[in-house]
């Protein structure tokens, strides 16, 4: 007799924690196969300290293969499910096609890059939720100090000295604080003309940093950011972004090349194939994580919407912490169909939150109790040594080395601009030469640019009207080589290689929660106009044909 077959899809928090728990609980009475388009799971809030130079990219990357021995891994992107037949359908790295039968079916695809419809941001944006994003954004940076530094025109000078991050949540708050400590010390060992400064800016329309946080800690946060230089402005967004820089809500233009986009995500649309009832884009599931009428399927993760049975009526955010909570629950639930255990619902205790930001400094309450000043940076650092489920010596050996040696400031050039274009949902997929064009499923939510409680919801939006307006009068047209959210020429010291030089592949993950579909972005943003393709991606054209694939239509 055959044993029963489990397919996860995505390796997110969720999938992980779903695939490493049942492999435990089932062992050999089932067969468990993991989907997911990278062969790592990605540590996603260690994330701005790879873009600020102190942690290596694989310290953040856990092995799937070597953390989950008894589990398959299938490399790919899940395209579609059917529900009915009990199939996965999936698209490898190298285009090929391929199905996955299921008795059981875990979906955590995680979430999404939200794009919100404001003129120029799709253009001349990048985000922050992979590993090929953080790198880009580190060469980026870099990048710009460096040339800034033999820059004789003061105001072009001044501009790739300012760094404009958007989102006061989690990761941008992060961002700017880790980013600002970088260019800080690019600038004490080789300083820029007239003593000038690198400036940082970060940028909501919330009343103040870290609205998800308690009070205590969002003031915390605050005081560290603007001691260390950082100008917080709260109650201001983007209205329109150019190739020289960003217009604000309140009139203000800030002459700048970088923009750094953190408002939030959603969850992945490949649970809208499913045809199942939604909850603002997340699939309905019962609290033991099962769809309802479905009852060989479970959800979980940011694509999930979990009754919150603390607080009835409601559902769970969209947070790491929670998507690890519901895979240890899936598991055993999906164990329990299977006849191992008892399944049981889902319940939560808050355990508080961490936020690193840099240093010594950081922003935590574990177990609702605020800390100050260097205890919470221990802490803060001490609990992701806990939930890392691998590389912990190497992640507190790169530690080490920071607090003793100088930081390295270099340029890879491994990640180009038009690599990792905002307008993907794929965000851990970087474009490469001659991948199939993915479909366009990027988020145009209902906001001026905000961040949210948990960079996942919307925050409060203009009128539907304005909304309507923004996306009509959405710019086109390829940005500068040299302009905002793009790179210096080519040919220019530290450019980036010629548009047909071969590429890497970097390594694809469902960062935050499990994969998307066969996508790295290209389309335009929604919108805009079909017939700007993905040249119009900050950086240029990627080399070589794409095929498409139909348009379709996360914490």
């Amino acid at each position: 007799m055959s044993r029963p077959r489990i397919v996860i899809v995505g390796a997110g928090f969720a999938g992980y924690r779903t695939a490493r728990a049942l492999s435990r609980l089932v062992r050999h009475k089932a067969e468990i196969t993991l989907l997911n388009p990278t062969d790592y799971f990605l540590y996603l809030p260690l994330l701005p300290q790879v873009a600020a130079g102190i942690l290596e990219p694989r310290r953040v990357s856990v092995s799937l293969s070597g953390t989950l021995p008894h589990v398959r891994l299938v490399l790919g992107e899940a395209d579609s499910v059917d529900l009915d037949g009990r199939s996965v359908h999936y698209t490898d790295p190298e285009g090929g096609g391929g199905t996955l039968a299921y008795d059981r079916l875990v979906l955590a695809v995680g979430s999404v890059n939200k794009l919100l419809p404001i003129p120029g941001v799709a253009e001349h944006a990048h985000g922050f939720r992979g590993l090929p994003e953080a790198l880009y954004l580190r060469d980026h940076v870099t990048r710009q100090v460096e040339l800034a530094a033999t820059e004789d025109d003061p105001k072009s000078r001044a501009a790739r000295c300012t760094f404009v991050v958007v989102g006061a949540g989690y990761t941008g708050t992060e961002v700017a604080a880790h980013g600002q400590m970088y260019t800080d010390a690019q600038v004490r060992r080789h300083p820029l003309r007239h003593g000038m400064r690198p400036r940082w800016m970060l940028l909501d329309i919330a009343p103040r940093v870290l609205p998800e946080m308690h009070e205590r800690l969002a003031q915390t946060a605050d005081r560290v950011l603007r001691q260390r230089g950082v100008e917080v402005r709260m109650g201001t967004s983007v209205k329109e972004a150019t190739r020289d820089g960003v217009l604000l809500t309140d009139g203000e233009f800030v002459d700048t090349r970088t923009l750094v986009w953190c408002v939030g995500v959603r969850p992945d649309p490949l649970v809208e194939s499913t045809g199942q009832p939604l909850e603002r884009g997340r699939l309905l599931v019962d609290p033991h994580l099962q769809v309802p009428g479905r009852p060989e399927v479970f959800a979980c993760g940011d694509a999930a919407a979990v009754p919150d049975l603390n607080n009835p009526g409601t559902y769970t955010p969209m947070t790491a912490q929670h998507a690890w909570r519901h895979g240890k629950v899936v598991a055993q639930n999906v164990a329990a169909s299977l006849g191992v255990g008892e399944r049981r619902a889902y319940r939560h205790r808050d355990l508080g939150f961490v936020v690193d930001l840099g240093g010594t400094k950081a922003a935590a309450n574990p177990l609702g109790i605020p800390l100050p000043g260097p205890l919470a940076g221990a802490v803060t650092r001490g609990y992701h040594l806990a939930a890392m489920p691998g590389n912990r010596v190497r992640v507190a050996a790169d530690w080490l080395l920071d607090s003793v040696l100088p930081r390295q400031a270099v340029q890879l050039g491994l990640v180009r601009s038009w690599s990792v274009p905002l307008d993907t949902a794929s965000p851990e997929l970087a474009r490469v030469p001659g991948r199939p064009e993915p479909r366009q499923t990027a988020s145009t939510g209902s906001g001026p640019g905000a961040a949210t409680p948990g960079d996942t919801t919307p925050a409060s939006a203009p009128p539907s009207e304005h909304i309507a307006e923004l996306a009509r009068n959405q710019p086109g047209g390829e940005p500068a080589k040299g302009g905002f959210g793009g790179e210096a020429a080519r040919n220019q010291p530290g450019g980036e290689p010629a548009r047909n030089q071969p590429g890497g592949e970097p390594a694809r993950n469902r960062s935050g929660g499990g994969p998307a579909r066969n996508r790295s972005g290209g389309e335009p943003a929604k919108g805009q106009p079909a017939s700007e393709a993905a040249g119009n991606q900050p950086g240029g054209e990627p080399p070589g044909p794409v095929k498409r694939h139909p348009a379709e239509g996360d914490s």
